[in-house]
């Protein structure tokens, strides 16, 4: 139950390719989400508190909902691990780390928004191919961020996700979000099946120019009896 947003959807093309531009749109804008707990911002008043959703505000309006409890499962599963990925790189205790007010009720509704679309069409099974992620800087409110962004390449400690790194593309291709997600609930790594029957094939595109096709593709599979 949380308000101030609205879903858009059109259909757009690149490379004469068509799919869908899918947004959720935030009253203020959009956000960076994730942000360090300031310690001066005691000095300041209560005006951040206000402003922000701790983890533990978060489980808690998802635990309050009446969302299944596969989805409330894999959307508290992916809050947790961009948190304890956040937390590490600033060096901060988890329960501090907080969402500005926009940006976590855009990670809200598009963790939960996900979730929830998988269920309804009752994905079992999610495969990937290895990620490709770009190079370089990225500007951020609190200054400049290498790529792969900090918290994407601590999400990676510990696991065998793979990723490529792509040196003629300047900017990030792989969120925090997106890493949070692809880690809790993608099981296999690899090339499409070879022997698997494809149903539908859709494309997602992104907002960001990265000088080439940004877009997502899905492929839906029929399930081997």
């Amino acid at each position: 139950h949380v308000h101030g947003y609205e879903l858009t959807q059109q259909r757009e093309a690149q490379s004469s390719i068509y799919g869908t531009s899918f947004d959720v749109q935030v009253a203020g804008g959009k956000d960076h989400g994730f942000v360090e707990h300031h310690h001066h911002q005691h000095e300041a008043g209560h005006h951040h508190d206000h402003e922000a959703r701790h983890l533990a505000d978060i489980e808690a309006l998802i635990d309050g909902s009446d969302l299944s409890d596969t989805v409330k499962h894999h959307a508290k599963a992916i809050f947790m691990e961009i948190a304890q990925a956040e937390a590490a790189v600033h060096h901060m205790p988890l329960a501090e780390v907080h969402f500005h007010e926009v940006g976590a009720l855009d990670s809200i509704v598009d963790i939960v928004g996900c979730c929830i679309g998988l269920e309804l069409m009752q994905i079992d099974t999610i495969m990937a191919s290895p990620l490709s992620d770009g190079s370089g800087f990225i500007n951020v409110a609190h200054g400049q961020m290498p790529v792969p962004v900090p918290a994407v390449m601590q999400m990676r400690v510990g696991s065998a996700i793979p990723i490529q790194q792509r040196l003629d593309v300047h900017t990030e291709l792989i969120t925090p979000t997106g890493m949070g997600l692809v880690k809790t609930l993608v099981r296999e790594f690899g090339p499409l099946p070879e022997n698997a029957v494809p149903t539908k094939v859709g494309y997602g595109f992104g907002k960001r120019d990265t000088g080439g096709f940004n877009a997502l593709r899905a492929v839906l599979f029929e399930k081997k009896n």
